[in-house]
């Protein structure tokens, strides 16, 4: 099973159609990696921040 967010509500679930609007929900894939990350120490100083 994959998980699936609705791109109407933004709900994630586990089914073909959403259970709150009852819209076709899409499958999501991670983003890709890379290990030259050119934006990695903002999003790690942000993280950090937030903590």
């Amino acid at each position: 099973m994959r998980m699936k967010k609705c791109p109407k509500c933004g709900k994630y679930t586990l089914k073909d159609f959403c259970s709150g609007c009852n819209e076709k929900s899409v499958t999501i894939k991670p983003p890709r990696f890379s290990p030259v990350d050119k934006y990695g120490k903002y999003r790690r100083a942000l993280k950090k921040a937030k903590m």
